[in-house]
């Protein structure tokens, strides 16, 4: 078996045959997960002046959360609506892609340097998302790189409605105020 680090780092590399690797390989479930917390811990301490201990906690619980939900979308969204001939798929294979793809993540840890860690908290998620593409077309088998430009955008739009869903029933729940109770 592949070393985790040797894998993450031809995940950031966007090295097609790892995330084939990965699809198959029904054992990496455990290194995905992982890679998934490191990248969220690591933006979480890199942007820790903003967001404090509160922050990388939730940032981490958030980003698992957020993967198992992104992970099902751009199954659903690759293999009912947007299916190629080629298209074979399940939900394992797409949570074990997409969590190598959260590798280049590690890098936002260097968001802590004054001046230039700015630079990581906007690079970093930028390379993620092309190594999401990379992750989607290779699990979802295929061909075209706009089909997987595709999926992927129209996942982040449900994604985002998603989101948004759950906000407001928790603001609802919560009594219909999102701020703090009056003194």
């Amino acid at each position: 078996m592949a070393s985790m680090v040797e894998r993450m780092t031809r995940a950031a590399r966007l090295d097609v045959s790892v995330y084939e690797e990965v699809e198959n390989d029904a054992t990496a479930m455990g290194q995905a997960t992982l890679v998934v917390v490191l990248a969220s811990l690591a933006g979480g301490i890199g942007s820790y002046g903003e967001t404090g201990f509160a922050g990388l906690i939730g940032g981490a619980i958030g980003s698992l959360i957020g993967w198992y939900i992104w992970a099902f979308l751009t199954y659903y969204i690759g293999t009912k609506w947007l299916p190629e001939p080629t298209t074979q798929a399940d939900t394992g294979q797409m949570l074990r892609t997409l969590g190598f793809a959260s590798a280049p993540g590690v890098l936002r840890v260097a968001g802590v340097i004054p001046g230039i860690g700015f630079i990581a908290l906007i690079v970093a998620p930028i390379w993620m998302l092309c190594a999401m593409v990379v992750a989607v077309r290779q699990a979802l088998d295929y061909s075209s790189t706009a089909r997987a430009v595709g999926v992927c955008l129209i996942g982040f739009v449900v994604q985002l409605f998603v989101i948004f869903a759950i906000a407001l029933t928790i603001v609802a729940l919560s009594g219909g105020s999102a701020g703090p109770p009056a003194a």
